[in-house]
């Protein structure tokens, strides 16, 4: 019983053992603990940095939709780099890439 008089007073508080509990409670055993937040908060940032992705992407797209419906140029250039359209006079050769092989 000597270890209970070595205790300081205010370790054996009500209040303190009280809160104590209670910060336990909320850190480790409550559905929204302290680590559920954590990915919470990461989960956060990663959906703002794909919503700022794609903003940007729909941003550049109605640019480029805006410049298919204004310019004839544009638009004959997209069908022939895109979906590899020629004119009647043309010959199209496709010449595939070589796959890289994986470094070692």
């Amino acid at each position: 019983m000597k270890l209970l008089t070595h205790i300081p007073s205010w370790l054996k508080s009500k209040y303190f053992i009280a809160f104590t509990a209670f910060a336990v409670i909320l850190i480790f055993f409550d559905k929204n603990d302290l680590f559920t937040q954590l990915a919470r908060h990461h989960e956060l940032k990663e959906l703002q940095q794909s919503k700022q992705y794609f903003t940007t992407q729909i941003a550049l797209e109605r640019k480029q939709l805006e410049e298919l419906k204004n310019n004839p140029a544009t638009l004959e250039k997209y069908a022939r780099e895109k979906y590899l359209m020629k004119r009647d006079n043309e010959d199209l050769f496709l010449i595939p890439e070589k796959a890289r092989e994986p470094k070692k």
